[in-house]
């Protein structure tokens, strides 16, 4: 197959975990939900303009897709897989393994360094905890994280499948781990010794800093685990807790553009309660 059709494949591949997922997870949320919350029609509006404008932003900038670099890669012999052969099966597990890596010290990065953090915090600013947080993240962060990621696939070298695997399983948890869904706690303490559950990644929501500050994984858990940034459970407990952050919370704050120009806006900093 040709880059187009590659392209393609990816492509719909995305589209239909984006909207099936985000179907199925708001009927989720209806029946079975963690925590009551009253959602408005503005504050979807606002995320879903997020989406947009950071997809079209990094389309703009980055003309070619992870798919086209991995593609160029392969043809050219560019990364350390490609002077390995190995089986397809292991190559996609080696990528989901090293990928889930490199973003969890991405999103720990962008908590560390005050001009990445500007960014990020229009995530973290919502105050409700569902499955559309899981795409609210503005066009800087969206661009940023793109050109690490091509900069992983020119390093390795993967497999246009690994790519697709990987890349197709990154937004599906990012939907999921942001789900506002109750889950057993039997079940969510098995899942977790492996994957992100909505309550293990809610943590990373509260208001708290020390509790903004952990639980940063995408996918498996075994990297909060093992860089000491694991925090089982929220100190205010779940259904308690507050979502967001300590400033950004007035209902002016919510709608497309305040979210946009709210990397370049200053905040009042209270010593051990909010980030610089």
């Amino acid at each position: 197959m040709n880059t187009d059709s590659y392209h393609s494949i990816s492509a719909l591949a995305q589209l239909g975990i984006f909207v099936g997922l985000l179907v199925l997870l708001s009927v989720l949320e209806h029946f079975f939900a963690r925590r009551h919350q009253a959602n408005t029609l503005k504050r979807r509006l606002g995320n879903i303009g997020l989406i947009v404008a950071s997809t079209i932003s990094a389309q703009l900038i980055f003309p070619m897709a992870t798919v086209a670099l991995t593609l160029w890669a392969e043809a050219h012999g560019v990364g350390l897989f490609q002077v390995i052969h190995w089986p397809v099966s292991l190559e996609i597990l080696l990528c989901l393994i090293i990928f889930d890596f490199a973003i969890y010290w991405q999103h720990r990065f962008f908590h560390m360094f005050p001009l990445l953090w500007r960014m990020h915090r229009v995530h973290h600013s919502d105050l409700l905890f569902d499955a559309c947080l899981g795409i609210r993240f503005h066009p800087f962060e969206i661009v940023l994280s793109k050109a690490y990621k091509l900069a992983w696939i020119a390093l390795l070298g993967p497999s246009v499948i690994a790519v697709i695997v990987y890349e197709s399983l990154l937004l599906g948890f990012s939907l999921m781990t942001h789900g506002n869904i109750r889950l057993p706690l039997k079940v969510d303490a098995a899942l977790r010794m492996l994957l992100i559950t909505p309550d293990f990644h809610r943590v990373h929501h509260s208001v708290h800093r020390e509790e903004t500050d952990s639980n940063y994984g995408n996918i498996l858990s075994l990297w909060d685990r093992l860089f000491r940034s694991y925090r089982a459970q929220p100190r205010d407990g779940h259904i308690g807790m507050m979502i967001g952050l300590p400033y950004f919370r007035s209902a002016s704050e919510r709608n497309l553009g305040a979210l946009l120009i709210q990397p370049f806006r200053n905040v009042k900093i209270i010593p051990d309660k909010e980030h610089a």
